[in-house]
């Protein structure tokens, strides 16, 4: 369901974009997050995304926002997908907007008012914009995408944005910083076996006060986050390789079959061996 960890881009340019078209097997893209700004345009199927804890549903050719630092995670129905990804460095465009971090971009397909429709389908026209650009493959391509994308930020900024005045010191902050941390233990030791008394004293907490607050603010016990990461990971394996199915399960952590199997069906309504024939 959420694997969290945290993403850097190696390939933002100097104007602070990477513009990337992504087809891949359809499933759970676990739990991460970023500095930058997501802009997400699946140009096939239905899926669904979290943002910090909230599910949405997202319809192909419907472009959704996550801001950075937000905490989300993805998962799609087809057994191909196909989207626009892009991520806008915040740093970069303060050379347009030298008080950038100050506004916070609020573009969700169900929370759309009836207000900024017009404005929400603007953007996504240019988002249809930037697909038959690809398509096309016409010349100068690159710095004319890169034009539309500057164009929807500002967008996206002047009609779907709010200006906050500080959030240092709150109790979300803190939050927040607490599961980025979860994130990005799990990233790293997932492997590995993972118990209550490991992470609760790595964030230096209280292993009942842990479990009480990583349930309230992921809406699931750690130790069923822990074993959706590795099952999210052992999917990806079914498709790469040709590696058994109980060989990738203990590589990733699972020292249970039972509960490697009844996990991966929960997830995925399937079972291991039906997603490796499926992908074949």
């Amino acid at each position: 369901m959420e694997q969290p960890y945290y993403e850097t881009f190696q390939e933002i340019n100097e104007l602070g974009i990477q513009l990337a078209y992504y087809t891949t097997p359809g499933g759970y893209h676990p739990l991460h997050w970023h500095e930058e700004i997501e802009l997400l345009y699946p140009l096939n199927g239905e899926s669904t995304i979290q943002i910090e804890g909230q599910k949405y549903q997202i319809s192909n050719k419907h472009l959704t926002v996550i801001d950075s630092r937000q905490v989300h995670s993805t998962y799609t129905y087809s057994d191909t997908s196909m989207f626009i990804c892009i991520h806008i460095s915040r740093k970069y465009m303060e050379k347009y907007l030298p008080d950038l971090d100050m506004y916070q971009i609020h573009c969700i397909p169900d929370k759309i008012t009836d207000e900024q429709f017009p404005e929400y389908l603007s953007v996504c026209k240019q988002m249809e914009q930037l697909t038959r650009l690809y398509i096309e493959d016409v010349s100068a391509y690159l710095m004319e995408a890169e034009g539309i994308i500057l164009q929807i930020l500002a967008h996206l900024i002047r009609f779907f944005s709010v200006r906050v005045v500080s959030n240092d010191n709150s109790a979300d902050k803190l939050t927040l910083e607490r599961i980025r941390n979860v994130i990005t233990y799990v990233e790293d030791h997932f492997r590995e076996p993972v118990s209550l008394h490991d992470i609760a004293g790595h964030l230096g907490l209280g292993k009942e006060y842990f479990c009480r607050f990583f349930k309230k603010n992921m809406g699931i016990s750690f130790l069923q986050y822990v074993n959706e990461v590795r099952v999210s990971r052992i999917y990806q394996d079914l498709i790469r390789t040709d590696a058994p199915v109980s060989e990738l399960a203990e590589q990733n952590g699972f020292s249970n079959q039972k509960l490697f199997n009844r996990t991966f069906k929960e997830i995925y309504g399937c079972t291991p061996s039906s997603v490796r024939k499926n992908n074949k």
